[in-house]
């Protein structure tokens, strides 16, 4: 196997996975819809719009945009999310954060129908995937375990670290690692460094998505090991780069997500297979 875990050619299958399911909902005249709600003008909320159109196209779905000023009131946006959710021919939302500072994102968040939270960021959607009940995981979480599925790296039974613990990615993750039957420890940036390095040396696959460069470093790793670095963070000359230290742990673990062109390669594909499962409960 490579060394390094590309997350293109996961993106690959999962899109054929994708279009071998839409004939049945274009017999039925379904057509998979996102809606995807932004709220100002962020360059990075922009990019990532444009990216989801770009694939949504590519694939045959469709998007619909709900461009919103920057100076909506949060009872406004609710609104919006609420039209959305009754739109029995949008299936799937995509709401870009975060949200401006004025705008409580609790609310707004939790106005979401969790049938089409398709990104699981409502309490109701992160309660059912805790419970085990129908519903969706954080696209990039699920993107993690894709690319560990595709590669024939088995989660059941190995030791497994995340370093991170925010409800984007770090419990996500760790709670879909121990329902693949991983051993899951925790650690974060209030974890003692000592500790820190203990847990990751000690592990044989490690999920890094604290946020922070050189999270990661290459006396914290061993030979053997699997690295899936979900970080994106930007050095002084603006160059992309994970939260692991990845010139120096390439050359010591067996294998490595690069960033870019690792979990976030897959993330897109997720949500717009996400998109489609939405389609198919509204058919059935």
């Amino acid at each position: 196997m490579e060394k390094l875990l590309k997350g293109k050619i996961v993106a690959d299958k999962i899109n054929e996975e994708i279009l071998s399911r839409l004939p049945a909902l274009y017999e039925k005249g379904i057509v998979p819809t996102l809606a995807i709600v932004r709220v100002g003008e962020n360059p990075g909320d922009i990019a990532y719009e444009n990216g989801a159109v770009k694939k949504a196209k590519s694939l045959g779905l469709q998007t619909e945009k709900f461009i919103c000023p920057a100076d909506m009131e949060t009872e406004d946006l609710i609104a919006v999310i609420r039209s959305i959710n009754e739109n029995k021919n949008i299936h799937g939302i995509l709401l870009l954060q975060p949200l401006p500072d004025h705008i409580d994102g609790e609310r707004v968040r939790n106005s979401l129908a969790w049938e089409k939270d398709l990104d699981c960021i409502s309490d109701r959607a992160l309660g059912n995937l805790f419970v085990g009940a129908e519903g969706f995981a954080p696209c990039t979480a699920e993107s993690c375990l894709e690319i560990l599925k595709f590669y024939d790296i088995a989660v059941e039974g190995k030791k497994v670290v995340v370093i991170g613990r925010s409800m984007v990615i770090g419990k996500p993750v760790a709670l879909m690692l121990l329902s693949a039957n991983g051993t899951v420890t925790v650690c974060h940036t209030r974890t003692k460094k000592e500790d820190l390095i203990r847990c990751c040396l000690d592990a044989d696959i490690l999920v890094v998505a604290a946020g922070c460069r050189n999270t990661l470093t290459a006396e914290m790793v061993r030979s053997g090991q699997t690295v899936i670095d979900v970080g994106i963070n930007f050095d002084e000359e603006r160059k992309m780069q994970g939260d692991a230290d990845f010139e120096g742990i390439s050359q010591i673990v067996d294998h490595i997500t690069p960033v870019p062109g690792g979990v976030g390669s897959a993330t897109t594909s997720v949500l717009m297979r996400h998109l489609v499962e939405a389609a198919e409960r509204e058919k059935n």
